[in-house]
């Protein structure tokens, strides 16, 4: 049964309702197509009985929903919660305290690695979900019955995943590994906001030098203010591709910007003169150092057993490789051991991934030589 919530009163009936609950489903409907912010348009939370459908767009205090969502004694499940946290904070300044993620209990418990919610629904319960309804306008009102029943949907399992998935991790004696991921989460939200090193994220960057990534950054430094703050998304304004090309060519002159490819007569009108005083302005930062060549083959030989390593650890562990080491990590590992520095990112050294996963790649480190 779902009720939908489109006033204050109705959405204080509910607060009313919930407010003895110790533990929550919750998710999110939201649109971010042609945004730089997310949209919110509707919250889904469930007690395991009802489920309560907040249209977002008709209610107008959420001070009573803050506190709800807000309580640290309260534990909301939630199924890959990541944007499900930046569109609550953006859109409402809902920021959970005490969550439990469904997704990332499957992969500890070794269900699966990254399993979207139908598929684990149907693993779990041998249940097939409908999900047409995931790319549909959730800002049109009214919706239809169709959205209303996916979205009822989308909270529906979540407390049976919940008993299943915490007891397979007290069974497993992993619930301090499950606590170390789900601290990760907030810290994997935090860091989307930094953008401050986005150039470095462009590709083929390392093939630009100094000064050309001096600009670069300025460039992309730019594009994300002026993207903010028409809230129209990064490639609205100006390509990826575009700006690597204008921090190559460093134009000095609106003509120099036509022929550069995807940057049409319409974005150099309006931003071409903006785009030529970054690139002027970028004489008077410090110079940054060029980034990092694409690994040798021989390095990335290291890289390769370093994965077949972790494949054997992983299988002895029955554990998905993925929650090992991501391939950034294994990067930076062995280029900094190819340096003559061996550099360990911090997760690797704290935690339990610090007695599994560093000494099984210590060991292909040791029995090579650069």
């Amino acid at each position: 049964m779902s009720i939908w919530v489109d006033s204050d009163e109705k959405l204080n009936q509910m607060l009313n309702a919930l407010s003895d609950q110790d533990l929550l489903a919750v998710d999110t409907e939201f649109i971010r197509t042609n945004t730089f912010f997310p949209k919110i348009a509707l919250i889904q939370i469930s007690d395991g009985k009802e489920c309560f459908l907040v249209d977002v767009l008709a209610v107008s205090h959420y001070d009573g929903l803050k506190r709800l969502l807000e309580d640290s004694d309260r534990t909301l499940i939630f199924h890959a919660c990541a944007e499900d946290l930046e569109v609550l904070e953006h859109g409402l300044n809902i920021v959970p305290k005490n969550i439990f993620d469904t997704q990332i209990a499957a992969g500890i418990a070794n269900v699966g690695y990254s399993m979207g919610y139908a598929r684990l629904v149907q693993h779990l319960f041998d249940v097939e979900l409908d999900k047409q309804e995931t790319r549909s306008d959730w800002l049109a009102r009214p919706l239809t019955e169709r959205q209303i029943e996916y979205a009822a949907l989308d909270v529906a399992y979540l407390h049976a995943m919940h008993e299943i998935l915490d007891k397979m991790l007290t069974d497993q004696a992993r619930q301090l590994w499950f606590e170390e991921e789900r601290a990760a989460v907030y810290a994997l939200v935090s860091d989307r906001k930094n953008t401050q090193n986005y150039h470095r994220k462009l590709k083929g960057a390392w093939r630009l030098n100094s000064d050309s990534l001096t600009v670069l950054k300025r460039l992309c430094d730019w594009r994300e203010t002026t993207a903010r703050s028409l809230d129209k998304p990064r490639s609205h304004v100006v390509k990826d591709n575009s700006l690597l090309e204008i921090a190559k060519r460093m134009p000095a002159l609106v003509a120099e910007l036509y022929g550069i490819d995807d940057l049409y007569g319409g974005t150099i009108k309006r931003h071409g003169s903006a785009l030529l005083s970054e690139v002027a302005a970028a004489v008077q930062d410090e110079p940054l150092p060029r980034l990092p060549e694409p690994l040798s083959k021989s390095v990335s030989a290291v890289m390769k057993t370093m994965r077949v390593a972790l494949t054997g650890l992983a299988e002895g562990i029955e554990l998905p490789q993925e929650f090992l080491s991501n391939k950034k990590e294994l990067e930076s590992i062995v280029r900094s051991a190819s340096q003559g520095n061996c550099v360990w990112p911090q997760r690797l050294n704290d935690g339990w991934r610090g007695g599994l996963v560093k000494p099984a790649l210590e060991g292909v480190l040791a029995e090579v030589k650069f």
